[in-house]
């Protein structure tokens, strides 16, 4: 599994190589590649949580706001 450190290095280092060469395609496929490869290792499965809480977390006060509703609990005149 240590590996995957140097091919998530590798990907880093492929996508700014591609970044400064302005190849934007390139660059988001070696980006894609190291998030792909984070996930799979052990520190990056928080972050799936994480990110599904933190979108949970923006979605319940909006929804609301997007739906036009009253939130929930207010005294909103009709």
């Amino acid at each position: 599994m240590s590996s995957v450190g140097v091919l998530i290095l590798f990907a880093i280092v492929g996508a700014v190589i591609c970044a400064k060469c302005r190849v934007p395609a390139g660059a988001v496929m070696f980006s894609l590649v190291a998030l792909v490869l984070f996930i799979a290792t052990p520190a990056g499965q928080g972050l799936l949580e994480a990110v599904s809480s933190f979108l949970s977390t923006v979605d319940d006060p909006t929804t609301p706001a997007l739906t036009h509703q009253a939130p929930a609990g207010s005294e909103a005149a009709s």
